[in-house]
């Protein structure tokens, strides 16, 4: 009897705690500076060099067409769970393009992808975007001469992308990072030159 007495308030401070972190908010990103740094400009018309892991895949996940199943698949007719790839959310919001125009103001950068699709980020942002249904936190703004843009997504997954010059302004580097936690999911370098 005694056993069971003991149990019951540990047993309520254990589900107290579980339901607590389940219930935790979801991390937030930290702002980021919104004052430029003397001499950072990254206005101009870019060319992304054609090198081993430049070229992002799209964001299709699989090829148009029919899928044929493998011979071991097996058909189940109950109720499935939708498999949702880590990361989906948040890599929706990484833009490619082999062309790129920047145009830098005091308050921010706009870049075009390709003449196709134009991506603000203001300088020191800190807020919330969305494609479409999709929801992520957004900041943006400079570490010293690097823009950094960070975007988390609602299941903890971070997209970092990082830009800064090299070669006195002829190249610019574009880093692009993706992690949930301390794993890194896809990483990637594109440099482009002045055109």
């Amino acid at each position: 009897m005694n056993t069971i007495r003991t149990f019951r308030p540990i047993g309520s401070f254990l589900i107290a705690g579980l339901l607590l972190a389940a219930c935790a908010s979801h991390p937030e990103l930290a702002a980021r500076s919104g004052v430029v740094p003397a001499g950072a400009d990254l206005s101009g018309l870019w060319q992304l060099r054609d090198e081993p892991g430049s070229k992002l895949k799209p964001r299709a996940a699989a090829e148009p067409g029919i899928r044929i199943p493998p011979k071991n698949a097996s058909r189940n007719s109950g109720p499935q769970r939708s498999k949702r790839s880590a990361g989906t959310a948040a890599t929706m919001f990484l833009e490619t393009g082999a062309s790129l125009k920047i145009s830098q103001t005091p308050d921010g950068l706009f870049i075009s992808f390709d003449r196709a699709i134009v991506e603000e980020y203001r300088f020191g942002e800190n807020r919330i975007v969305s494609v479409g249904p999709i929801e992520a936190q957004r900041v943006s703004g400079w570490n010293e001469m690097v823009f950094v843009v960070e975007t988390l997504d609602d299941q903890g997954t971070l997209l970092t992308e990082s830009w800064h010059l090299e070669a006195g302004g002829a190249v610019l580097v574009r880093n692009i990072l993706v992690s949930r936690g301390d794993d890194v999911q896809f990483s990637s370098q594109q440099r482009f030159d002045r055109i």
